[in-house]
């Protein structure tokens, strides 16, 4: 197991799980998503690629629409 921070927020994750995987786990849609991880942005074509790391920095921003 590896730990990895997730929005400021300790989480333990299985070890080899991409960022994808971490989406899948709390239901959230690529989509409607901005995904950071250590300081850079992770286009959408690389979530599955992109595999975390103990002690990694995942931030997730939903995107709001409004006017």
């Amino acid at each position: 197991m590896a730990k990895i921070q997730l929005n400021g927020k300790k989480i333990t994750i299985k070890p080899k799980s991409s960022v994808l995987d971490i989406l899948k786990r709390y239901k959230l849609d690529s989509r409607k998503l901005a995904i950071e991880c250590n300081g850079f942005i992770i286009p959408r074509t690389n979530l599955k690629k992109t595999i975390l790391k103990e002690n990694d920095k995942l931030e997730v921003v939903h995107f709001i629409g409004g006017g």
